[in-house]
């Protein structure tokens, strides 16, 4: 019998020692413990937090660590570099007011909008400020 035959080309095993070879080195190449490995992601992590000034007449939120405008469209929130429907210079010419809250401005908004309605204007010379929690200071 010839053994050699086996492993050439012409053998019948030649294949299936590839395809055992292919199965094995993937798992001989480094795998280590894969345990150990853990990768965690954090949606808005970032030295800087959230800043908000809120812009009543609008029913807009600006963030200047993000450079973004967020307001209602519609029924869903959304963030964008341009103020809706607003020149930017008009927008920052109309009454506002700095936020305390450094998270996402909806579920802060119906507080907000209703302590500083659409109409609202500042009545003392300092900037005022809402909580975090929505409710008012007393002054």
């Amino acid at each position: 019998m010839n053994q050699t035959r086996l492993f050439t080309a012409s053998g019948r095993l030649w294949p299936l020692f590839f395809v055992v070879l292919l199965g094995v080195l993937p798992g001989c190449m480094g795998n280590g413990d894969r345990s150990k490995v853990q990768v965690v992601e954090e949606p808005y992590a970032f030295a800087a937090q959230d800043d908000y000034v809120y812009y009543p007449s609008y029913a807009c939120y600006y963030s200047a660590s993000r450079h973004q405008y967020s307001y209602r469209e519609g029924n869903v929130w959304v963030a964008r570099a341009t103020p809706p429907g607003v020149p930017v210079v008009v927008l920052q010419a109309s009454p506002s007011v700095k936020m305390e809250f450094h998270d996402p401005p909806a579920p802060h908004h119906a507080a907000v909008a209703k302590r500083y309605p659409h109409d609202w204007k500042p009545t003392v010379a300092h900037q005022e400020r809402i909580p975090a929690d929505g409710k008012p200071r007393p002054d």
